[in-house]
């Protein structure tokens, strides 16, 4: 079983300078706000996991740096003050009291270094999620949501705890060219060019395994699956409004709703 020590990294604070919301650049705070904002919008929806599970978004700049949330607080905690800047490997940049997993960067990095468009990643291990990544058939087309995110969805079977960075290989091999990934007998992960692209994602997605659990609960004979090819002509019929169309339509509602239910995030 993995130690404690093995998962997280605690912050040296004697040789890491201490977070300095006056040295942010503007670009690098509203990445703080709408990163803090997608977490409490993860937690609103119920997908969060206690304190585990993580979303982690590019710094702008050509440091390769990256946000994600600190060890320990609930995603319904998270402000764009409290977020910690670490490198590729999970360590970080400026001193905290929190621990910063690791282990769970192992998953984040592998596509942050993957993919230029890989400016959030967001990973769940929600009920209906982890269901769907059980199930040796996967998501299948039986709702609007599947089919709207068909020919998008990658698989990756499970390996254990990601505390081996060799994974990472096999993770970026089996993404390829998509955006969403089934992590088999774990959860979801959605990636996207801005943290509104990856929740987007992440919403359809989470809501198509809620329907296929749902569906699935009266028994395979009585599911009516679409006509050959409709799943396809679906997804390419709206694709491409998950890069900047979908999420600018939806994200401002989203934000509006989140600032009723829980403000605070961009403090």
């Amino acid at each position: 079983m993995a130690t404690q020590q093995s998962v997280a990294m605690k912050v040296d604070r004697k040789n890491l300078p201490p977070f300095d919301r006056e040295s942010i650049s503007a670009a690098e705070w509203q990445v703080r706000v709408d990163l803090a904002a997608t977490y409490r919008l993860v937690a609103l929806y119920g997908w969060d996991d206690l304190v585990f599970t993580h979303i982690s978004a590019r710094v702008p700049g050509p440091e390769h740096h990256f946000l994600i949330n600190p060890y320990g607080l609930g995603f319904d905690e998270i402000t764009a003050s409290s977020l910690v800047k670490i490198d590729l490997e999970g360590r970080p940049q400026h001193s905290t009291p929190h621990y910063v997993n690791a282990a769970g960067f192992t998953i984040h990095s592998a596509m942050h270094i993957h993919s230029p468009d890989a400016n959030c990643v967001i990973h769940t291990h929600s009920p209906d999620g982890a269901a769907v990544a059980a199930q040796d058939h996967g998501l299948l087309p039986v709702s609007q949501n599947a089919m709207v995110l068909w020919g998008d969805i990658a698989y990756h079977d499970y390996e254990g705890v990601a505390l081996d960075h060799s994974e990472r290989e096999r993770l970026v091999e089996d993404m390829g060219d998509k955006h969403c990934m089934i992590l088999r007998n774990h959860g979801l992960l959605t990636m996207g060019k801005s943290c509104a692209d990856a929740f987007m994602r992440l919403y359809y997605l989470e809501r198509a395994c809620t329907y296929q659990v749902k569906a699935l609960s009266a028994g395979v004979e009585h599911l009516n699956l679409p006509n050959q090819g409709v799943p396809e002509h679906t997804a390419g019929m709206v694709q491409w409004s998950f890069d900047g169309g979908t999420a600018k339509i939806g994200w401002p509602a989203l934000l509006r709703k989140l600032d009723r239910a829980n403000p605070g995030y961009a403090d």
